[in-house]
C-alpha cells in the first residue's frame, strides 16, 4: 500500500477521491432514497391503498398494515413501471439494466469508465421499478450510481486509470453503505466485492473516507438509527450448532436463488432474440408474469397472499415483521420461494434495481422458519427470542455466501439491525455457506484475484512477460491429467478434488477436442451427474503455440475470463504439447523477477 510511503500526491489523490466520492454518495443516496420513499407512496399507498409494512417501525404502528383491498391494481401499476423503465433504459442506456453493483463491479475490471447518463437513468428506472412492486433492492442503483459518479470524477480531475478505478470501487462501497446506514461493512464491501478469492486493499482508507462522509449526509436528513427496528433477541452458545445448520440450508437457498435469477435472465434475452422483440417491453413481460402469481396466490390462502406481498418491492417490511415474530411458520416457510421467482423475472427481464435487499429477504426468511421450526421441536433450547436472531443470521450467511464477501455483509447487516452481538452466531453460519457455496456467485462480474483483473494488467512487467515463452512455463504433456469425451461429470469432480485443479483438456484418439473445466461443471449443476464429458465440454478453444508469450497469455486469458490455455503444436492445433493457467504465468513472473 502507498499511503504513508511518502508519495504526497497520491495521498491527497486519496483524500480527493474518499472526499469527493463520500459527498457525492451522501447526496446521491439521499435524492434516490426520497424517490423511493415518495414514489412508493404515491404508486402503493395512493393508488392501490395498500398500507404496506415497513421496515424501521414499532410493533404497534406494522401491526396495522393492510393488504390491498383490490389486489386486482396491481397489475396496471407494476406494469406501468416496468414498462416506462424499460423504455428509459433501452433506449438511452442500456447497460443500466439488471442489478447495478454487477455493472459497476464490470467497469472496475474492464476500462473503468461508466456513461454520465448511465447514473441518471438508472435511478429513474430503479425507482420506477421498486416503487411500483418490482422485486428488487436499492443498493444495487445506489452502487452503480455512485460508482458512476466515481468515474466522472476520474475525468474532471484528470485522475489515472488505477485512480479512476479506486474511485469506483469506493463509490460502490459508499453508495451501498451510505443507503443502508452501515459505514463500516460499505467500506469493507468496496474492497471484498470484486473479487471471490482477493481483496482490493487500496480502496479501503478511500472507503472508509467516503462512508463516514455519506453517511453523516445521509443520517443528517434521515436520521442514524439503524434500518431495522431494534427487537429483543438472545442467542446462548449451546445454540451454535444450529446456527451451523442455518448456514447449511442457507446455502441450498443461494444456490437456488443464483440458478433462478441467471436462468431467468438467460430465458427472457434468448426468448427476445429468437423472436426478434423489442428490448424495451422485455421488463414488462417479467411484471405481468409476477402480478399474476400475486393475483393468483390471493386467492388461494391468506398466508399465501401474505407471502405474494413480501414478493414485491424490496421486502424490507415483511423481515421487520418476521424479526418481530408476527409472521406464520406458513408464510415463512413459502417467501423464499416467492422472492426468488419475482426477483428472477424483476431483474432478470431486465428491470432496474439491486439483487442485495431481495437475497437479505430470501435469507431472513429462511432463517425465520428454520428458527420457528426448531422452537416447535425444541422449545427449551430455542426460545421465541432466539427466533429474530435466526432471521439476522440467515440474511448474513445467505447472500454473505453468494456474494463472496462474508465479511462485508456480516458487518453491514449486524449494523442494519444495531446489535453487534449477533457477530459471532453470523461467523459460524457465513463460514459455512460461504465454503458450500464455493465460487458460485452472485456477481457474475466478479473475478477470481488480481491476476484476472483488468484494473491491475499494468501491474506486470509487459517486457519481462513478452520475452517469457509460454513453453517454458507450461506443464509439460506427460505431466497434464488429460479427460475423455466418455467420462462423467462425477469423474471429472472426483479428479478436481484430489488434483485441486479446476480445468483439464479433453483428448480423443490421441487429438484435442475440448476442454472442461469446474465452471462448466458448475453451469450443469442441475443436471445428473452422469453427463458425459462431451456434453459439457468447451469445444471453442482458444490455444497457445510453444512460441507464443506469456503476455498473449494473459491477454487471451483477461479478455475472455477465462484461466486455462492449451498449448499446441505450431503445425498441429489438434496435437496438445502442455497446458497453461494464470498460476502458471505468475510462477515463471515471479521466478524471473526473483532473479
Amino acid at each position: 500500500m502507498k499511503y504513508f510511503s511518502g508519495d504526497t500526491s497520491y495521498f491527497k489523490k486519496t483524500i480527493l477521491i474518499g472526499v469527493m466520492v463520500g459527498i457525492i454518495s451522501g447526496f446521491g443516496a439521499l435524492l434516490f432514497f426520497w424517490g423511493l420513499k415518495y414514489g412508493s407512496l404515491f404508486f402503493m399507498d395512493w393508488i392501490i391503498d395498500y398500507n404496506m409494512p415497513r421496515e424501521g417501525q414499532a410493533t404497534g404502528l406494522i401491526a396495522g398494515w393492510t393488504p390491498p383491498p383490490n389486489i386486482w391494481l396491481i397489475l396496471p401499476v407494476i406494469s406501468f413501471g416496468a414498462l416506462l423503465s424499460g423504455l428509459l433504459v433501452y433506449t438511452f442506456a442500456p447497460e443500466a439494466e439488471g442489478h447495478g453493483t454487477d455493472a459497476a463491479i464490470g467497469a472496475f475490471h474492464k476500462d473503468g469508465r461508466i456513461r454520465p447518463r448511465v447514473v441518471i437513468i438508472k435511478a429513474i428506472a430503479s425507482i420506477l421499478t421498486i416503487s411500483t412492486g418490482g422485486s428488487a433492492g436499492r443498493e444495487g442503483p445506489t452502487a452503480q450510481i455512485s460508482a458512476g459518479f466515481g468515474s466522472l470524477m476520474g475525468d474532471f480531475f484528470r485522475l489515472s486509470d488505477h485512480e479512476r478505478r479506486i474511485a469506483i470501487a469506493t463509490g460502490i462501497g459508499a453508495g451501498i453503505g451510505t443507503i443502508f446506514k452501515a459505514p463500516l461493512g460499505g467500506a469493507l464491501l468496496a474492497a471484498e466485492i470484486l473479487y471471490y478469492r482477493d481483496f482490493e486493499s487500496e480502496a479501503v482508507v478511500p472507503g472508509f473516507l467516503a462512508s463516514i462522509i455519506g453517511y453523516s449526509i445521509f443520517g443528517y436528513f434521515e436520521g442514524y438509527a439503524p434500518v431495522f427496528a431494534e427487537v429483543n433477541a438472545t442467542w446462548t452458545v449451546t445454540q451454535i450448532p444450529f446456527f451451523l445448520l442455518l448456514g447449511v440450508i442457507s446455502a441450498g437457498f443461494g444456490l437456488l436463488y443464483i440458478k433462478s435469477f441467471y436462468s431467468s435472465r438467460d430465458f427472457f434475452s434468448n426468448f427476445f432474440k429468437k423472436h426478434n422483440l423489442p428490448n424495451h417491453i422485455k421488463p414488462l413481460s417479467g411484471a405481468v408474469i409476477i402480478a399474476f402469481l400475486v393475483i393468483g396466490l390471493s386467492y388461494i390462502s391468506p398466508e399465501t397472499m401474505i407471502a405474494a406481498l413480501g414478493g414485491l418491492g424490496a421486502g424490507y417490511g415483511f423481515m421487520q415483521l418476521s424479526m418481530y415474530n408476527m409472521l406464520p411458520l406458513t408464510v415463512l416457510l413459502i417467501l423464499p420461494f416467492i422472492k426468488i421467482i419475482t426477483t428472477s423475472l424483476t431483474i432478470g427481464s431486465g428491470g432496474s434495481g439491486g439483487v442485495f435487499a431481495p437475497g437479505l429477504v430470501i435469507g431472513g426468511a429462511v432463517g425465520g422458519a428454520v428458527g420457528l421450526s426448531l422452537h416447535t421441536f425444541f422449545p427449551e433450547i430455542i426460545q421465541v427470542s432466539t427466533i429474530p436472531v435466526f432471521v439476522v443470521v440467515g440474511m448474513i450467511s445467505l447472500f454473505g455466501g453468494i456474494s463472496n464477501a462474508p465479511i462485508a455483509v456480516m458487518i453491514m447487516v449486524v449494523e442494519m439491525t444495531g446489535d453487534f452481538s449477533l457477530l459471532v452466531p453470523a461467523m459460524g453460519a457465513v463460514a459455512i455457506t460461504t465454503v458450500l457455496t464455493g465460487e458460485n456467485t452472485i456477481f457474475r462480474e466478479q473475478v477470481p484475484t488480481k491476476a484476472q483483473s483488468g484494473a491491475h494488467r499494468g501491474e506486470y512487467n509487459v517486457e519481462i512477460l513478452e520475452e517469457i515463452p509460454a513453453g517454458d512455463a507450461m506443464i509439460k504433456k506427460p505431466e497434464i491429467i488429460c479427460i475423455s469425451p466418455s467420462d462423467t461429470a462425477e469423474k471429472v469432480i472426483q479428479i478436481m478434488d484430489d488434483s485441486y485443479h479446476t480445468g483439464f483438456p479433453v483428448i480423443e484418439d490421441g487429438k484435442l477436442i475440448g476442454i472442461v473445466t469446474h465452471r462448466d461443471i458448475r453451469e450443469n449443476r442441475e443436471t445428473s451427474r452422469d453427463i458425459k464429458v462431451a456434453e459439457i465440454m468447451k469445444t471453442n478453444l482458444l490455444t497457445l503455440n510453444p512460441e507464443s508469450s506469456l503476455e498473449e497469455a494473459l491477454s487471451i486469458m483477461i479478455a475472455n475470463r477465462i484461466h486455462h490455455l492449451p498449448v499446441v503444436a505450431a503445425d498441429n492445433p489438434e496435437y496438445l504439447v502442455g497446458f497453461v493457467t494464470t498460476t502458471d504465468i505468475m510462477r515463471a513472473y515471479t521466478k524471473i523477477m526473483n532473479q
